[in-house]
């Protein structure tokens, strides 16, 4: 299906809202799995053709009113011709779509002439589908079919399945803001591994993950998903089980089954953005000093968990940098770079704290968001902390 001719058509893009499986061969519009009664009193599922006309790219209004069928002749629930609908049954050429049988039915208003390519389609498989129905109530030409990206598109695409959601709202431009460079995401713990489901999400050009550390039993109840038993039996590699189940969904996900030190960490260079979701002081202050020399900005996360009279305290802290403001993580000290000790502590213990994980990940992604002008951005703040006890965020070093 090509997707752009799609999206530029509205009756056509309605079409495919409304989950019928659509298909485009040249001038040549193709509607599967269209339900109807056969002969012999059986549903079965055929396809319905039309020809487009067409201003440039975009469909205009049809003025011819004749469809055709790829299939049996379609019938009504006791096995009789359709007349009402099939005019002839001899296979012919629609340009490069070989049909089965030539149907006719005119609008019953607005002048005899379909208002636009959603209307005849619709109009068409009522007439064909009513007397399925009346055999299998459950039949029905809206399937919702998984669709894969355009051929053309398909290399550029980060998708195994195209993104319908942006299409159908009309938010592509928007959109587009999100197609940028590489993305690094250092560090797959609870808020590293929330971070990589919400960037999984985007179009961004690939993702890069880097962790030396294995997938255990207690990090299934700090991170996304729900791995099996048999799956934590492995003690896999955390990038590899992360880069195994968002590959499902999206292309260039890289595993680097390694932690960041002096002798590697200059493959940070060329990223976009990086969201460092470390918790070893030493190993942040070199991936920063990197990410600075290399002019990449980033978001730095971290929580902060204390028992206190038999509750947690918590603190969920999002800091960000970028080429025009840096001064405020050495200057105000926004990011801790040594061994912290009370603070951190109880984190560390492996509490389950899955919610303020969450919390962390969607605060640094929205940072990013607003750092890309996706989302509008008043305040511009580059450090925030939200304290549970207070449910407030604080937002500090505003540009």
């Amino acid at each position: 299906m090509s997707q752009r001719r799609i999206a530029r058509s509205p009756d056509l893009l309605r079409l495919h809202e409304d989950g019928y499986h659509l298909e485009l061969r040249g001038d040549v519009l193709l509607v599967h799995d269209v339900p109807y009664a056969t002969a012999g009193k059986q549903v079965a599922r055929g396809t319905l053709v039309t020809d487009l006309e067409l201003a440039g790219d975009v469909t205009a209004q049809p003025s011819n009113h004749v469809a055709y069928f790829i299939g049996e002749a379609p019938s009504t629930k006791d096995g009789v011709l359709l007349t009402s609908a099939v005019i002839g049954s001899n296979p012919i050429d629609v340009g490069p779509v070989r049909v089965d049988h030539t149907m006719s039915k005119k609008p019953q208003s607005d002048g005899q002439r379909y208002r636009d390519y959603h209307h005849k389609v619709e109009t068409y498989i009522a007439l064909i589908s009513v007397h399925a129905q009346q055999i299998d109530p459950e039949a029905t030409a809206r399937t919702y079919p998984v669709i894969a990206p355009d051929p053309e598109d398909d290399e550029d695409s980060p998708f195994e399945y195209l993104d319908t959601s942006t299409t159908r709202n009309g938010l592509s431009d928007v959109t587009n803001k999100l197609r940028t460079g590489p993305v690094a995401i250092l560090g797959l713990g609870g808020t590293g591994g929330y971070v990589l489901d919400l960037i999984a999400k985007t179009p961004v050009e690939a993702i890069h993950l880097w962790d030396g550390d294995r997938y255990v039993q207690h990090n299934a109840f700090r991170s996304p998903g729900a791995p099996t038993s048999e799956t934590l039996a492995t003690v896999p590699q955390k990038v590899a089980y992360f880069a195994g189940i968002y590959s499902n969904m999206r292309k260039r996900i890289v595993p680097h089954d390694a932690y960041l030190t002096e002798d590697n960490v200059d493959e940070l260079q060329g990223m976009s953005f990086a969201f460092v979701a470390v918790d070893d002081g030493p190993s942040r202050r070199l991936i920063i000093a990197k990410l600075e020399e290399f002019g990449v900005p980033y978001v730095d996360v971290g929580l902060g968990i204390e028992e206190v009279d038999g509750s947690l305290l918590g603190q969920v802290r999002t800091t960000l940098s970028t080429p025009d403001k840096r001064d405020h993580v050495h200057d105000n000290h926004r990011i801790p770079f040594g061994r912290v000790d009370g603070v951190n502590d109880d984190y560390k213990r492996n509490i389950q704290i899955a919610p303020l994980n969450m919390l962390n990940a969607s605060l640094a992604v929205t940072k990013w968001l607003k750092h890309l002008g996706y989302l509008t951005d008043l305040d511009r703040e580059h450090h925030s902390v939200y304290v549970t006890s207070g449910n407030v965020i604080i937002n500090e070093d505003q540009v």
